[in-house]
């Protein structure tokens, strides 16, 4: 089901502040930017760090990519396991918080809207 980690989630107070400070100490590049999120992307990974100033309870921070929500979701709900967030719409596609047998979110996305376009300078 899970394909890899998509994007590891960062609550963050400034967009501007953080991503300049992401970007000199830790050597990541901007790859979009939208109102409330900026994607960080790292060296080696298509991974993102996303920093972003949504109210997202903080443990949410790591997501994982799947090819469909809906059907990780049912997958899960057969499965016997806890759906603490259903199925909601994002920019690129799907989102949903599952809960593993020790209480820990896992936190799945598709990118059935596709991906973001990003920014000009990046390539």
């Amino acid at each position: 089901m899970l394909r890899k980690i998509d994007c590891v989630m960062v609550r963050v107070d400034d967009l501007e502040t953080a991503s300049q400070f992401y970007g000199s100490m830790l050597g990541l590049r901007p790859l979009w930017r939208d109102d409330g999120s900026v994607g960080m992307g790292l060296p080696e990974t298509d991974a993102e760090v996303v920093l972003h100033t949504m109210d997202l309870p903080r443990e949410w921070g790591v997501h994982y990519l799947v090819d469909d929500v809906a059907a990780a979701v049912s997958a899960w709900r057969e499965g016997g396991c806890v759906v603490r967030k259903p199925p909601f719409e994002i920019a690129v596609g799907w989102c949903a918080v599952l809960e593993d047998p020790f209480g820990n979110p896992v936190c799945v996305l598709d990118l059935s809207k596709g991906t973001r376009a990003t920014l000009p300078s990046v390539r």
